[in-house]
């Protein structure tokens, strides 16, 4: 099997994997309890807190741990409002729907909200942002990375026009934290959303950074866990494996950037050659990897099946979408041309893929197209 959808998920890092063990056959202890055996989850917790802030340039008190991405994409949109302010939020026509549903979601009861246009490269440029931020903005929330076309967003200039206007600013960095240099103090963002199975570490757990100062509330009440932010006993075996997970990433990223780089250059080079009339979608600054394609006349879905056969794993864009075969979102918000938007699929290779996968994945597209 190829495995070339690492931007749904990644493979669970075999050190990471190592790291939880402890913590889910021995060292089980509450780290909320305050007898002896609950310290060494404790300081596991804490230790993990440091390692992730570290990773990405925040204090250690500023990461809230949460069940994954769209939980942290769901706090900071509605955390961030308060009942009866009436003030707007801004996000952008291209997010992933953890955060355009939570922006419907508030918007139902009476929150005012503006979805941004892109341009056909997928970035939200400061101009745009600019002609529609006013002072009753309370929230901006634009993605770091985009998950189905793997652009990268102007975050720190985007960050700066919010606060310009009294608005905070949230980054749903989902696709980019452990891949691409992430620092929050460089970005300007006062909230970042992460998903520990995007870099190699396990389902089911992920954090927000809330830059302290930042006026929110939680949205899990209960008990004082987080300090006092999110209620819930921590997952300390899978907080202890997405702090070794990331850190690895952190530690061989510019390794793994090369690598990928040349996998694109190699994938696209095997398509120019055989003669593939194609779209590549994205800009030219995007996520290494990511490899959105149209395909002229063509139908993603059967790609996908028939790639499936062969043993290759690909995605015909947001794997949040896998069974709606209309064309996403994204794709009609870069306005790609019809002839070309319903043959759109989505390469996104990982550390663990091989360069020969590359040609070989190139190979098959191109027998299953011309036969």
């Amino acid at each position: 099997m190829i495995y070339a959808d690492n931007a749904a998920t990644t493979a669970l890092d075999i050190d990471a994997f190592e790291a939880m063990k402890p913590y889910l056959l021995k060292e089980y202890g509450n780290a909320s309890q305050p007898y002896s055996f609950a310290r060494s989850a404790k300081k596991a917790l804490a230790a993990a807190r440091k390692t992730i802030a570290d990773c990405i340039g925040a204090q250690p008190e500023e990461i809230i741990f949460t069940s994954g991405g769209t939980e942290s994409d769901n706090w900071a949109i509605k955390g961030t409002l308060q009942y009866g302010d009436g003030r707007a939020i801004l996000t952008s026509q291209i997010e992933h729907h953890a955060i355009l549903n939570a922006c419907a979601s508030v918007e139902r009861l009476g929150y005012p909200v503006v979805y941004l246009s892109v341009n056909q490269k997928g970035v939200l440029t400061p101009a745009t942002l600019n002609k529609f931020i006013t002072g009753n903005t309370k929230l901006v929330s634009v993605m770091l990375v985009n998950n189905e076309i793997g652009t990268i967003e102007p975050i720190k200039e985007l960050a700066e026009i919010a606060h310009t206007h009294g608005a905070f600013f949230h980054t749903d960095a989902v696709q980019a934290v452990g891949h691409i240099p992430v620092n929050v103090k460089g970005l300007g963002v006062d909230m970042l959303s992460a998903s520990a199975h995007k870099f190699n570490g396990p389902k089911g757990i992920g954090f927000l950074y809330i830059r302290k100062g930042t006026d929110t509330h939680s949205l899990v009440d209960g008990g004082a866990q987080e300090f006092g932010m999110r209620a819930g006993t921590e997952n300390i075996a899978a907080i202890v494996a997405m702090a070794e997970a990331l850190r690895k990433n952190c530690a061989h990223m510019d390794e793994t950037e090369s690598r990928l780089c040349k996998m694109e250059n190699s994938f696209i080079h095997a398509l120019n050659k055989a003669g593939i009339d194609f779209i590549r979608n994205g800009a030219d600054n995007h996520l290494p990897g990511n490899i959105s394609i149209s395909i002229k006349n063509a139908s993603g879905e059967m790609l996908l099946h028939r790639l499936d056969l062969k043993g290759i794993c690909i995605s015909t864009g947001s794997a949040c979408d896998s069974v709606n075969t209309q064309v996403s979102h994204v794709i009609q918000a870069i306005s790609v041309p019809e002839d070309y938007a319903a043959g759109t699929i989505r390469i996104s290779f990982g550390r663990d893929n091989q360069e020969s996968d590359a040609q070989d994945i190139a190979d098959a597209i191109v027998s299953i197209l011309k036969n």
